[in-house]
């Protein structure tokens, strides 16, 4: 597909999704036109049955996203109209990114900073190299997050780490953050692109029904109200149990070879 804007590559590879923040030159710093992109890209890999998971990473190789291009400030947000519909973008590109109906991977390496780190959370599973870097800088600028972006943080690492974090505004090791909870996996530097096509096949290879009633289930059970709605749970489980590829997934076992899901 074309992205609407050369900041922002979208790639089809198989059953990968790949969304790329594309400024290498400002170590892929944020800006209008790619919060804008954002959905667009994801309305169409969600459209796309063979797209069974996403990727969201960064071009080149000294980061994954560093933040807010400040360079655009002056011009995109230098009124209160201009900050509210940068701030109404921004917001709806992160929660499509969380709300995205297929699996999400960060590909991680070099800096994932301030707004970077909100999109990797934004994510259900990150993986870096062992050469990234990760901060939020917010209390080194004045700025304040809302309660649904510390949420995300707090979900991950907890209220102690969380404070840390936006406390100290330092830049921590891939191996800190592995530590707090804030990654899923640290891998070597080499080894970050064989390891990441490796859990995208793993995950292809699987029902996206069950992954889907999964991700829906989860989002309830974290949802900011603490107000889950237990029967919308129970839809997608009974979705799962009536599905075709509950039947393969059965077959299959039984018949000892791998199972051909379709999504339905």
């Amino acid at each position: 597909m074309i992205s609407p804007t050369p900041n922002m590559i979208a790639e089809k590879h198989g059953p990968v999704g790949k969304l790329v923040f594309n400024k290498p030159a400002k170590h892929n710093a944020t800006s209008t036109d790619m919060w804008e992109a954002i959905p667009v890209i994801l309305d169409d890999f969600e459209k796309d049955p063979a797209i069974r998971v996403v990727v969201v990473t960064g071009a080149g190789d000294k980061a994954f996203v560093s933040g807010a291009d400040i360079s655009e400030f002056e011009k995109a947000r230098s009124t209160p109209e201009q900050v509210a519909y940068y701030d109404k973008i921004g917001e709806v590109a992160n929660a499509r990114l969380t709300k995205c109906s297929k699996p999400t991977i960060a590909r991680i390496r070099g800096y994932c900073i301030g707004g970077g780190l909100a999109v990797s959370l934004t994510c259900d599973i990150r993986i870096a190299s062992d050469k990234s870097r990760f901060g939020v800088p917010a209390a080194r600028l004045g700025l304040g997050y809302r309660a649904a972006g510390l949420k995300n943080l707090m979900d991950l690492v907890g209220p102690a780490y969380a404070k840390e974090i936006f406390f100290t505004a330092r830049h921590f090791s891939a191996e800190e953050a592995l530590g707090m909870g804030l990654l899923n996996r640290v891998v070597p530097d080499g080894e970050l692109d064989a390891y990441v096509d490796n859990y995208c096949k793993l995950i292809g290879e699987n029902a996206p029904l069950t992954m889907h009633a999964a991700k829906r289930t989860l989002e309830e059970l974290t949802r900011l109200d603490g107000k889950p709605d237990f029967g919308r749970t129970s839809a997608l489980v009974q979705e799962c149990f009536a599905s075709e590829d509950y039947i393969e997934g059965r077959r299959a076992f039984m018949e000892k070879r791998r199972p051909q899901f379709k999504g339905r």
